[in-house]
């Protein structure tokens, strides 16, 4: 696949994934924050299309310099946005846009997911380091061993020859993103994208969107919300996010669907990971169809 039509799927996936509604702890289209808007998203989906553009155009399977990619990505929002809308988007498009840029056909993207996250460098654990700090995500990386918010953590890395490979291995326990990028992505691949890929055959954009983030969430519990407020609490929102699908085809439905996004935003419980974990699914939705 060119590396043109591959970035305009995923700055497609992008606006898709935040213009659900109303999609449940998350920002969308009814929903602002704060400390950040839905034009946020959508100026962050655009603006990463180039840097996406350049790391598909002529992959180095020994060397696909991931890190620098995600990097640049980051850099390239934060020149227009100053939050982390889509650093967690980046994070898993990236791979998946380089893997399909190598592949044959579609099903030799997820092992070939795994043959470039296993092909990174020092120098790419070095330049995901910068891409969290400029991004500021709360959680990614902070532990005791080579903490991300530890002024000597580059210097660390290079010293102990850290992949980013290495480190996202690290993290993998306790941050889904991670776990999903030193695997084959089974959530993205044997959850989100069957999901959805079959829901838009009969549903529209908007409802194959929130039927997905909230079946992912149903399953895997969302790992920025376990880092905050503990397993538990993540636990118990998927548990009500598996009962809230029960009723999906119930005239009421909406509105038990709002009561869960006001309930989720009035308690400050943010599922950013599954709204990840959901852009990355429809992303690989339409590189299926595309291929």
């Amino acid at each position: 696949m060119k590396a043109e039509e591959i970035a305009k799927i995923a700055q497609i996936a992008s606006a898709l994934e935040v213009s659900g509604y109303p999609k449940p702890g998350n920002v969308h289209r009814t929903r602002n924050y704060d400390d950040m808007v839905f034009e946020d998203f959508i100026i962050s989906g655009i603006v990463i299309g180039d840097t996406i553009r350049e790391a598909t155009k002529n992959v180095n399977i020994e060397n696909p310099c991931l890190g620098k990619y995600i990097l640049n990505a980051v850099k390239e929002t934060d020149n227009w946005i100053k939050n982390n809308t889509n650093l967690g988007i980046v994070m898993m498009i990236i791979p998946i846009a380089c893997a399909t840029a190598i592949s044959n056909n579609f099903n030799e993207i997820r092992p070939n997911i795994v043959k470039l996250m296993k092909s990174t460098s020092v120098e790419d654990a070095c330049d995901l380091y910068d891409a969290i700090n400029i991004a500021d995500a709360g959680g990614m990386g902070n532990q005791d061993e080579y903490d991300v918010a530890s002024t000597n953590a580059k210097e660390e890395l290079k010293a102990n020859k850290q992949t980013m490979w290495d480190v996202l291995k690290i993290s993998a326990p306790w941050d889904r993103l991670a776990n999903e990028m030193t695997s084959d992505m089974p959530v993205v691949f044997e959850i989100g994208y069957p999901t959805y890929y079959n829901l838009i055959k009969e549903n529209s954009l908007n409802k194959s969107c929130i039927l997905t983030f909230l079946t992912i969430l149903s399953e895997i519990p969302d790992t920025l919300i376990s880092r905050k407020y503990g397993a538990k609490k993540a636990s118990e929102i998927s548990n009500q996010a598996r009962q809230l699908l029960k009723y999906q085809n119930d005239d009421d439905f909406k509105d038990k669907l709002k009561e869960f996004d006001d309930y989720l935003y009035e308690n400050k419980f943010n599922p950013g990971t599954t709204a990840d974990l959901t852009a990355a699914s429809i992303f690989v939705t339409y590189l299926k169809s595309n291929f």
